[in-house]
């Protein structure tokens, strides 16, 4: 196995990496922007009111894109299995 082919797999690997993760980290960002810019506006400073709606919206983007989430690492997974033979052959 070359060290291209190496890279090649540790970049698609990090990419997929990047967009499972895309969709909770970026609900979480947007609703705690929210909830940020609500407390500042009432200047209520409790940091269950940050917490709680960010965790309800992480679970909420996971039940909404754990399916697809789930085929994409099982699609992946396959043709790295699939690519074995070749990347032990030579």
């Amino acid at each position: 196995m070359d060290p291209g082919t190496v890279l090649d797999i540790a970049r698609q690997s990090l990419v997929l990496a990047a967009q499972l993760a895309a969709p909770v980290l970026l609900t979480a960002l947007v609703v705690g922007f929210v909830v940020s810019l609500i407390q500042s506006v009432t200047q209520i400073q409790e940091v269950t009111l940050s917490f709680v709606p960010k965790a309800i919206a992480a679970a909420l983007a996971l039940a909404i894109g754990g399916q697809w989430m789930i085929a994409s690492i099982t699609q992946f997974t396959t043709q790295l299995w699939d690519r074995i033979p070749s990347l032990v052959g030579g």
